[in-house]
């Protein structure tokens, strides 16, 4: 089972192997790593072997209290070789790091999605568990789990659970029912993502999502709503039995900014001064603040101090504009069989990013088009040109750098580790994405 690594090079046998032999590599000395051994290079811990699934799965009943989860059957066996386990039950590769061009990725060479693989590779499979213990309706379960088929990013599950450890590391509290914890916040943080995408297709009327038919042009309007409503509760519930005032107040504000930043899309007609700073509080809201507030309360679990919640979430911020300027970005030069969406989307919907909003400098012809929202005939076509002829994809991709080189600051604060050099990945990630 090979993999291809952020850097471009091969990686051969299998990522679980991988994984523990760059732990060792990196952090020998740590307590629980075994030197390798010459047959199969590395021998996992004794501990790890009787844990394997400890972090994964979530085999409850919705009615079961939270120390109950602790306590859940494993998917695979211990007993079980990794390659004996269900090829169902392993994660598709994300995009953002099998796409990726071999160009620089910083000097150390770890693929985040590696150095997670025991706490991703059944993440979809748990996500579509809850969705489904929660409702005797087969049509709403369907609708609701549309969007976790293993073929997104996974972006924000993999963010959460990189600081997740890295803070773990940092305060040298690595216990499982805490990693546990943090998981249950990474699950939250992808199902109010999928939630938003359910709503705004809704909102936008679109027919593709992700390369395949919306949830938009396959079930009515009502039920989807009302699916994207159904996601959003079961998460909260989730949230809720981790018992912690603290955590619930962080992760709501993600849900109250997302509702604001969509109203904040749908009448924005400033002036061209003030077109900007809305621009990128708009942005804040619908996109940065849930991996933000999301890695904050992975921090708010762990007992963090307020200085490293307040690492965690600027990191989550600075990655979060970030990802969103290169996405306003592709926008304009990405085929729709990279996006899996029709290219200048934004522009039909009638919404101004970074790069027109960059563009408007150069041809000032731009600010009527946007005051009307691209609406007359022709307004479409003429802003995409202009927006190519300008500098505006190449002053949107700089202010993008700005904010990973801000995060890759933000995270050296932290004690080295596998995790914290992941985090730093993560930030060439983003900026070298091509869908």
């Amino acid at each position: 089972m090979a993999c291809l690594s952020t850097s471009g090079r091969v990686v051969c046998g299998s990522r679980r192997q991988q994984t523990h032999k760059l732990l060792y590599q990196l952090f020998g000395s740590r307590p629980g790593l075994t030197n390798p051994s010459p047959s199969t290079g590395f021998n996992p811990p004794k501990v790890q072997q009787q844990a394997m699934r400890l972090f994964h799965g979530l085999s409850f009943s919705m009615g079961k209290d939270y120390p109950d989860l602790l306590q859940s059957s494993h998917k695979c066996s211990h007993n079980l070789e990794y390659s004996q386990c269900s090829t169902t039950n392993k994660r598709q590769h994300s995009s953002v790091h099998t796409q990726q061009p071999a160009g620089p990725v910083r000097e150390f060479q770890i693929d985040p999605y590696i150095i997670l693989d025991d706490d991703l590779k059944y993440f979809y499979d748990d996500v579509r568990y809850l969705l489904k213990s929660g409702t005797s309706q087969p049509e709403l379960d369907t609708i609701a789990s549309y969007y976790f088929d293993g073929q997104g990013k996974a972006l924000r599950p993999m963010v959460t659970m990189l600081m997740a450890k890295a803070i773990n590391y940092h305060l040298n509290n690595e216990s499982h029912q805490l990693v546990h914890k943090q998981r249950q916040i990474a699950l939250f943080s992808e199902m109010v993502h999928s939630a938003s995408l359910v709503h705004d297709d809704v909102i936008d009327q679109s027919d593709f999502r992700r390369g395949k038919p919306s949830v938009n042009a396959l079930w009515n309007h009502k039920k989807v709503t009302m699916a994207g409503d159904y996601i959003l509760s079961i998460a909260s519930i989730m949230i809720a039995r981790l018992r912690s005032d603290d955590v619930t107040i962080v992760l709501s504000q993600i849900l109250t900014d997302l509702v604001q930043g969509e109203f904040m899309q749908l009448g924005s007609r400033e002036t061209e001064n003030e077109r900007f700073a809305h621009y990128l509080t708009k942005t804040y809201r619908k996109t940065a603040s849930l991996i933000a507030n999301a890695l904050k309360a992975t921090a708010v679990i762990a007992q963090a101090d307020d200085n490293v919640a307040e690492v965690a979430f600027q990191y989550g911020r600075n990655i979060g504009l970030a990802f969103q300027l290169v996405d306003d970005m592709l926008d304009f030069v990405s085929s729709t069989e990279q996006m899996g969406k029709p290219t200048a989307a934004d522009l039909k919907l009638g919404l101004a990013t970074a790069p027109v909003l960059f563009a408007c400098e150069k041809y000032p012809e731009l600010n009527p088009m946007v005051m009307r929202r691209f609406s007359e005939p022709g307004d479409v076509e003429r802003a995409f040109e202009l927006v190519h002829k300008s500098h505006g994809l190449e002053q949107t991709r700089f202010l993008a750098k700005k904010h990973c080189n801000e995060a890759i600051r933000l995270a050296q604060e932290l004690t080295e580790s596998p995790y914290q050099k992941g985090l730093q990945v993560v930030a060439d990630l983003v900026i070298n994405r091509m869908k």
